[in-house]
């Protein structure tokens, strides 16, 4: 990852967002032939030197302090998401060789899978990349899909922009798409010299337009709860709600577990692919004994 072309385009992109209303600055009325904020407004707002802000704009957050970052933080109006990306930029660029992060796990420890397979919902750990790393036999079920392809390790990222049953499967595609796009550009900067994370994001930049176009809007978020709709191939459609939660032990894996709202169809039809797995599970005959 290019930190300082990556800094360079995230104040630009977030400083055209603030509009002098935004901050309490006058309008004249006049045309103004810059979108949003000027350089000039900006640095007045954050406090600090026109110059000195020119200097972060192109990049360069050496040496700057979590003051600065937060007087910045403000003066762009950032959230919670935004905010942490802009700690995470700067904690690269004056990262020395031996504080570097190391690159996340991508195995799941055996307890975890045991911990999985008791829980009733669905769940499943990724990294990330957004990896399918491990699952329930439920979660498995439910992303059916995903694991038509024999190719790798699935990856649901590569399923929503490569895969065109991932438009089928994800009522909201449009809204699933940017919200993994700015989940992926989150965790470059958190993970830079993660290379699988670097050379998926160079797939999905060669090969999907719509990958592309999100991308160039420097969107970042933090996936942590919310609601999914989507179409699964057998049940039919299913409104979820979801949870996240970091496994502390192991470093960059997260679980997600999904639950639907009692008495809905969601849950009928949940309930009715749970069963349909018992059921499959109950079919496949036992391994017979090996002979003495």
């Amino acid at each position: 990852m290019d930190t300082r072309s990556e800094v360079r385009d995230f104040l630009r992109t977030r400083r055209e967002r603030v509009t002098p209303q935004q901050v309490g600055l006058p309008d004249f009325g006049g045309a103004r032939r810059v979108k949003g904020l000027r350089r000039e407004e900006l640095a007045l707002i954050a406090g600090m030197s026109v110059d000195y802000y020119i200097r972060l704009e192109r990049g360069n957050l050496t040496g700057v302090s979590e003051s600065v970052l937060e007087s910045l933080s403000r003066a762009l109006r950032l959230d919670d998401a935004e905010h942490a990306h802009l700690f995470d930029l700067a904690r690269v660029q004056n990262a020395s060789a031996t504080t570097r992060r190391k690159p996340p796990t991508s195995k799941v420890r055996p307890n975890v899978q045991r911990m999985l397979d008791g829980m009733t919902m669905p769940a499943w750990v990724r990294n990330g990349r957004s990896d399918f790393l491990a699952g329930n036999a439920l979660a498995r079920a439910l992303y059916s899909p995903l694991f038509l392809d024999p190719a790798g390790t699935p990856n649901t990222a590569r399923f929503a922009f490569l895969d065109p049953r991932g438009q089928e499967f994800w009522r909201d595609w449009d809204v699933v798409a940017s919200d993994m796009v700015a989940v992926l550009r989150a965790e470059a900067a958190r993970s830079p010299y993660d290379k699988g994370l670097t050379d998926l994001i160079g797939e999905l930049s060669t090969r999907s337009e719509e990958f592309r176009q999100r991308w160039a809007a420097h969107g970042v978020m933090r996936h942590l709860n919310g609601s999914k709709r989507v179409h699964h191939p057998e049940v039919g459609d299913l409104d979820l709600t979801y949870e996240t939660m970091e496994l502390a032990t192991d470093t960059g894996l997260t679980l997600i577990a999904y639950g639907t709202k009692p008495g809905s169809p969601s849950e009928e039809r949940l309930q009715l692919l749970a069963n349909l797995v018992a059921t499959t599970a109950a079919a496949v005959p036992e391994p017979e004994p090996e002979d003495a």
